[in-house]
């Protein structure tokens, strides 16, 4: 096979990948020129960090964001772990079900230690 001919082999891929390109840059330029660019102060604000978003970057901030969100990532994979448990439950037997239930009883008493430490208060 000639080298031309390996490359042709990829020209449909560089096709689609030159229309992808075209696509992202033309939405991107589209929704700058016709969309409304008016900052007012509650667009300026700080959104859920809890921090003013155009500060210096070195400036502390509260870590509470930070154990916010991952309680949100742990209690989200308890649900991805849920998922495939629910739908192999009549194939995986009794074992199965008592291993996931042990896991969630571990998942609430975690929770419940959380939200007495006040983990989940905002002031």
């Amino acid at each position: 096979m000639a080298p031309s001919e390996f490359l042709a082999e990829y020209l449909p891929i560089l096709i689609f990948m030159g229309i992808a390109a075209f696509i992202a840059v033309a939405a991107i330029v589209l929704s700058l020129l016709v969309g409304k660019q008016n900052p007012d102060s509650e667009k300026l604000s700080a959104y859920e960090c809890g921090f003013d978003a155009f500060d210096d970057a070195r400036s502390k901030f509260d870590v509470r964001y930070y154990l916010v969100a991952i309680l949100f990532i742990i209690f989200d994979l308890e649900i991805a772990f849920l998922f495939p448990w629910a739908v192999s439950l009549g194939e995986i037997g009794l074992l199965g079900f008592w291993s996931m239930v042990s896991f969630l009883g571990i998942l609430t008493v975690g929770f419940i230690y959380e939200w007495k430490k006040g983990a989940l208060e905002w002031e």
